[in-house]
């Protein structure tokens, strides 16, 4: 069993922030996320779109801030589980809390902080024959490397922003692009449907609307064509050596709704102090927490994570009054920080 001083549900901005805020304080922490990567939705969602409203940063994609909080806390040398989601949440005496997941980590710390966003994201599967056979080889939910689609026929399903973005930069990658939408409005940039109509009518890609797939022809999971089924005409067979599929990602609290917290549709009920649960020494921050006023903003996030701080250190240390340092002139600060005086 590995122990720290908290447990930091949630690798998303939030819970990144949470590991500063904690450190600041002396107080250890591990994270633990299902997703394989840190970053939550910034980096599932919109690693390549531009963000706006974090404070001091004109501008920056989901994946450089990211990079940034990484890089902020790296003097705490926090450890993180990713790819491991989080089944059993256990209080075996007043003091402790036990953290279980699914691959068989178990931690024990003296808080846990839920900064799961709002739940763990699974990307909404497309339903047709042969999908299963293909799954995690020639139909993909996510790309990682899109150098591997050169020269190849690709089919992007979706009309989001994911689904077209992906679309535009592979025309310049795979052999042939067709982008497959079931209906013939778009919830992209209307840059991007610009883009692509300017595409379409150049004869770079093909667009075929108000349509879904019906199946997939393969070999053992190698993709060689896929149905498609236009509404209120004929099945259009696609040569296809891969699918990309952006239906969106659902999100789930999974076993979050276990746990025995107060419930708020899918959000947890916080008070606006401590940033604590019905249950104490669980406390929530980010879009999974809910309280009069709420918003679902990252710079609300980071606030909630520094109260949530402050209210973690005077209960692990009920006999001490939590001072505020600033990090401009504390030695202890700068100290924690690995920053020279």
């Amino acid at each position: 069993m590995i122990s720290t001083d908290v447990v930091i549900i949630g690798a998303g901005p939030c819970g990144l922030f949470q590991v500063f805020e904690l450190g600041l304080l002396g107080l250890k922490s591990v994270i633990v996320d299902s997703i394989p990567r840190p970053g939550g939705q910034c980096s599932e969602l919109y690693p390549d779109k531009p963000i706006y409203d974090i404070p001091a940063i004109p501008v920056c994609t989901g994946d450089e801030l990211t990079q940034r909080l990484l890089q902020q806390i790296k003097p705490f040398d926090c450890r993180m589980y990713l790819g491991e989601e989080v089944t059993e949440l256990g209080q075996p005496d007043a003091e402790h809390f036990t953290v279980a997941t699914n691959k068989g980590t178990t931690l024990q710390s003296r808080a846990v902080v839920i900064a799961g966003g709002v739940g763990s994201f699974q990307p909404r599967p497309m339903r047709a024959e042969g999908v299963d056979d293909c799954a995690g080889k020639t139909l993909h939910y996510r790309v990682q490397d899109p150098g591997r689609f050169k020269d190849s026929k690709i089919v992007v399903f979706g009309g989001g922003d994911s689904a077209l973005d992906w679309a535009l930069e592979l025309v310049n990658i795979a052999k042939h692009v067709t982008l497959v939408h079931r209906r013939d409005e778009y919830r992209a940039m209307p840059a991007s449907v610009s883009r692509l109509r300017e595409l379409q009518a150049a004869g770079r890609l093909d667009v075929i609307e108000r349509a879904k797939a019906s199946s997939i022809e393969h070999t053992d999971g190698q993709m060689s064509s896929i149905t498609v089924q236009v509404k209120g005409g004929e099945p259009v067979t696609l040569p296809a050596d891969h699918a990309l599929v952006f239906f969106g990602l659902a999100p789930k609290l999974g076993p979050i709704a276990e746990w025995g917290l107060d419930i708020n549709r899918k959000t947890i009920n916080v008070d606006t102090e401590k940033f604590e649960t019905s249950t104490p020494g669980i406390y929530a921050v980010g879009d999974i927490n809910h309280y009069p006023g709420k918003k679902k903003l990252i710079l609300c996030g980071f606030h909630e994570a520094a109260l949530a701080a402050f209210a973690i250190k005077q209960r692990l240390e009920p006999d001490r009054k939590v001072h505020v340092q600033y990090t401009t002139t504390s030695p202890i600060m700068h100290e924690r920080l690995g920053v020279e005086d």
